[in-house]
């Protein structure tokens, strides 16, 4: 028996009507549509000079940090996706979560002010927190104990605080002392004139149906950049440092790194010193944002390949769950965000993949893309953070699965969608939801359509804001 029917018959191909060449397709087309998380990833998560937010791994500079986490995203991925193929057998890739990484750098890092170790401690901590409500059964109570109004909401929410990193980053939106927020000064930056060029061109191949269109986005801009700097324009703004008018400085070129242990195992000094209610809170966001993503996609994704039963479950979910539960464990351990279920495995299922043996492919050339990790440097971050606004506009899509015309529903989802943007932080617009809902339901008097779990869940969170507001405590770590 050769290794193509060795493959057949572990994944069951007869079963699942397919074949090797439809599985190796399938799992290419999936890898080119969420690859571009290679390179966002770590430019999301890592600080650049005096940026808001990120983390600075000490000893090391801007590109050898990119590299690490470049490295540990690939890494992660693997583990996660291996899993998916060999114990669930499902079509999905999975990476770290855009959103997730946002709010772990951003929010977490940036404006909560903990240490990236300590961020990396509550990743761990929901990952095995996941692993262990997946292996006792738990995920309906779980999916019960959340108002509906607010798992809808949460993604367009996630959506519009993408977005606007990824604007602040191309330029076009900038701090204003009287506006707080407004449009930049557009014709006088040649960053944000070819940011939004860049974004244009991808949302073009997106409409097309290109597969890889992202990816193809972000390259192409930072060809862009490169060309346009050669030529004089820019300023030097417009490319990585090692390109000047000149020519390509080969001396600045950032060498590869690959040794990741300054990363690797960093959670453990994360969790000394730890302030337990905000640690509490990252580590519920964390999990709530992974869980409903990931088993939102998992039906999203199961509906186009004919995967769910008569009740519109996905059989045998928490295999796939346990996959993203490893997944962020792993992940959390090496140095990188939570990992969750990529709704870009659609592409992969329209091509015609249906088992574990998409997934694999998926994870191989996720290990095979350890070769470009230098390239990762290289890319700015006006072109990698395309891929966030892009991301933004596709997940507005969500909203459409609230009933806006019932209050009780339209007013924690409308709470949750505006705060998150406005504070920064896709916790606070958890809250916002969450306590709502109670007190909405409440007041129509539809108390009886909320549960004890979520009366105590709302109670918890105005515990929370009231000792982080009344100066009880000072900072979130002791």
């Amino acid at each position: 028996m050769g290794l193509a029917d060795t493959l057949a018959d572990y994944f069951g191909f007869d079963e699942h009507d397919t074949d090797l060449r439809t599985e190796t397709v399938a799992g290419i087309t999936t890898f080119l549509a969420m690859s571009y998380i290679i390179v966002v990833n770590p430019a999301t998560l890592a600080k650049k000079g005096d940026e808001f937010g990120g983390f600075v791994v000490e000893g090391y500079t801007y590109a050898e940090t990119v590299q690490m986490l470049a490295v540990v995203t690939i890494l992660a991925s693997a583990a996660a996706i291996l899993v998916m193929a060999f114990y669930a057998n499902r079509p999905f890739g999975l990476a770290p979560g855009l959103g997730l990484n946002a709010f772990f750098a951003f929010t977490v890092v940036g404006a909560l002010g903990v240490p990236w170790q300590t961020a990396l401690a509550a990743v761990v901590t929901e990952g095995v927190l996941f692993i262990v409500l997946t292996a006792i059964g738990a995920r309906e109570y779980v999916i019960k104990l959340f108002p509906e109004p607010v798992k809808f909401a949460v993604g367009t929410g996630i959506g519009l605080f993408l977005a606007l990193i990824g604007f602040q980053e191309m330029g076009v939106v900038v701090t204003d002392s009287a506006t707080a927020v407004s449009l930049g000064n557009l014709a006088q930056n040649p960053v944000a004139i070819l940011a939004i060029v860049g974004l244009f061109f991808t949302l073009a191949l997106y409409a097309r149906g290109v597969t890889g269109s992202i990816i193809f986005g972000i390259v192409g801009t930072t060809v862009a950049g490169v060309a346009l700097t050669l030529a004089g324009f820019g300023g030097g703004n417009l490319a990585a440092d090692f390109v000047t008018t000149s020519g390509f400085q080969w001396s600045e070129l950032p060498e590869a790194q690959y040794d990741i242990t300054p990363l690797a195992g960093a959670f453990i000094e994360g969790f000394q010193n730890v302030e337990a209610l905000s640690f509490a809170l990252i580590v519920f966001t964390f999990f709530f944002v992974d869980f409903f993503d990931t088993a939102g996609t998992l039906v999203g994704v199961g509906q186009a390949g004919g995967f769910l039963d008569e009740e519109g479950d996905l059989p045998d979910a928490d295999k796939s769950l346990m996959a993203d539960a490893v997944g962020t464990t792993v992940g959390g351990m090496l140095g990188t965000s939570t990992v969750t279920a990529y709704i870009e495995s659609a592409t992969g299922v329209e091509e015609g993949g249906r088992t574990g043996m998409t997934a694999l492919v998926i994870a191989i050339l996720f290990l095979v893309s350890l070769v470009f990790v230098p390239f990762a440097a290289v890319i700015p971050q006006y072109a990698s953070h395309i891929a966030l606004v892009v991301i933004g506009v596709i997940m507005l899509g969500n909203v459409t699965g609230i009933d806006w015309n019932d209050l009780t529903y339209a007013i924690p989802a409308g709470l949750t969608i505006l705060v998150m943007p406005f504070t920064y932080s896709i916790a606070y617009g958890i809250a916002a939801g969450i306590v709502s809902y109670p007190v909405v339901k409440t007041a129509v008097g539809e108390y009886d359509e909320v549960s004890v779990g979520q009366w105590l869940l709302a109670l918890a969170f105005v515990l929370y804001f009231f000792v982080r507001t009344s100066g009880i405590l000072q900072s979130t770590v002791a």
